[in-house]
């Protein structure tokens, strides 16, 4: 499974502005429950059970919020550029600045069981990551 097949041109926020993570995943849970025609405060409590189990922040500026959502029937993601990195209580402590913000079926099968782990194999990059860090748009960010 490509990337590209759960994330979108229109998904991809290259500026956004938040306070803190908690804020973070709430805005960014009712963009993505907007998007697939969910019930925002599902998509939200969902995130944040699944926080509440640790961190979702894998270091190096880098974090994937993620939860398993009744009712949707494809993986769904949306990829935010923080203007200013955040704290995310991530595993080596960095603030965080991107966020890749996935939604998958929860009974997933097959091929939608492997977009968490293609998003995670792709962060790992360090030069995809400095050049979503220096894109200059979404456009930018997304052809990356």
């Amino acid at each position: 499974m490509q990337i590209s097949d759960f994330l979108s041109p229109a998904n991809v926020l290259p500026d956004v502005r938040a306070t803190d993570k908690d804020r973070l995943l709430r805005d960014l849970s009712k963009w993505a429950a907007s998007a697939c025609q969910l019930d925002a405060a599902l998509v939200s409590r969902e995130i944040a059970k699944r926080e509440q189990l640790g961190s979702t922040g894998m270091g190096d500026g880098i974090a994937i919020p993620h939860a398993r959502i009744e009712g949707l029937s494809k993986p769904f993601g949306l990829l935010a550029r923080l203007r200013k990195p955040i704290d995310f209580a991530s595993i080596d402590g960095k603030p965080v600045d991107i966020v890749f913000f996935l939604l998958l079926p929860a009974k997933a099968q097959g091929e939608q069981l492997t977009a968490l782990a293609s998003v995670a194999r792709k962060l790992r990059d360090s030069e995809l990551i400095s050049g979503l860090r220096g894109a200059t748009g979404g456009a930018d960010v997304f052809a990356r």
